[in-house]
């Protein structure tokens, strides 16, 4: 369901009236490795129902959806650091959906180590290594004049 309101009818054609849900889905990446290739795990919105999540995958996504299962896991407590607080977070629902057997799913790499992003990291590295090494030098520079501030120099 939704806690959007549609807009006020008014006469006249074409009728501009949308359906937004509140409905929303992130997937998860596995937290244990023992976990099937067919087996997916999405966090999604506490009001949905496991109707609504198959329907949700099957109707947008054209996902073959063989069983949902649901879960709502206890949020993190944490102390705040000004005050001291315990502040607990939200609880989470997690859906575990099982796809047909001959359908796996991996998930995404989305940061693939290959040469040419090696190749940047060690630029970065040696800039990095320039950068300390001006500062040293800046350093020793103005080590003998503690009372004046680093920018004024000749």
């Amino acid at each position: 369901m939704s806690t959007r309101w549609y807009p006020l009818y008014q006469k006249g054609n074409p009728q501009l009236r949308v359906f937004l849900p509140n409905f929303w889905m992130k997937l998860l990446k596995p937290a244990h490795q023992t976990q099937p290739k067919n087996v997916v795990c999405f966090e999604v919105s506490m009001q949905m129902t496991k109707a609504d999540i198959k329907n949700y995958l099957e109707k947008i996504y054209k996902l073959p959806v063989v069983d949902v299962r649901t879960r709502i896991r206890m949020g993190r407590f944490k102390r705040e650091e000004r005050s001291g607080y315990i502040i607990k977070e939200k609880d989470p629902k997690l859906a575990y959906v099982t796809l047909p057997k001959e359908v796996s799913f991996t998930f995404p790499d989305l940061f693939p180590e290959d040469n040419e992003t090696k190749k940047n990291l060690k630029d970065d590295e040696k800039a990095l290594d320039q950068a300390k090494e001006k500062y040293k030098e800046f350093l020793d520079r103005n080590s003998k004049r503690r009372d004046l501030p680093g920018w004024f120099s000749i």
